[in-house]
């Protein structure tokens, strides 16, 4: 069992910048490849980014390349999220999750997720 809690998300500015955390329980985080995704209103869960276990790997959606770098810190069991020039789009509640394998863009190749952090970002 992973436990995964989400912070840093708020109220900001079209153009600001904001870094997301996921803090995860368990001794063997190294070993998880993590995910970000987020889920606007009436919108399905949608796939942000994605990293390896080691962190030499990532992936990342279209529609943050560029903006978006997603990060972390074995040794504080941490993943993080930074996100620049946040445009209003870009309001959703943002989760991390352990990757289980399959598809990795598609939410049910997760488990174990946060219970997510709302961004909004306004114009």
């Amino acid at each position: 069992q992973v436990q995964l809690v989400e912070s840093g998300g708020g109220l900001v500015q079209a153009g600001d910048s904001l870094r997301l955390s996921c803090a995860a329980s368990g001794r063997t985080f190294s070993s998880y490849t993590m995910g970000w995704f987020r889920q606007a209103p009436g919108k399905e869960r949608e796939f942000i980014a994605r990293i390896s276990g080691s962190g030499r790997t990532t992936y990342y959606a279209d529609s943050v390349k560029g903006r978006f770098t997603i990060s972390r810190d074995n040794a504080k069991n941490m993943v993080y999220l930074q996100m620049n020039r946040l445009a209003p789009e870009d309001t959703a509640v943002y989760y991390c999750a352990v990757d289980r394998g399959g598809v990795y863009t598609q939410p049910r190749a997760y488990e174990y997720w946060g219970q997510g952090t709302q961004v909004t970002v306004s114009s």
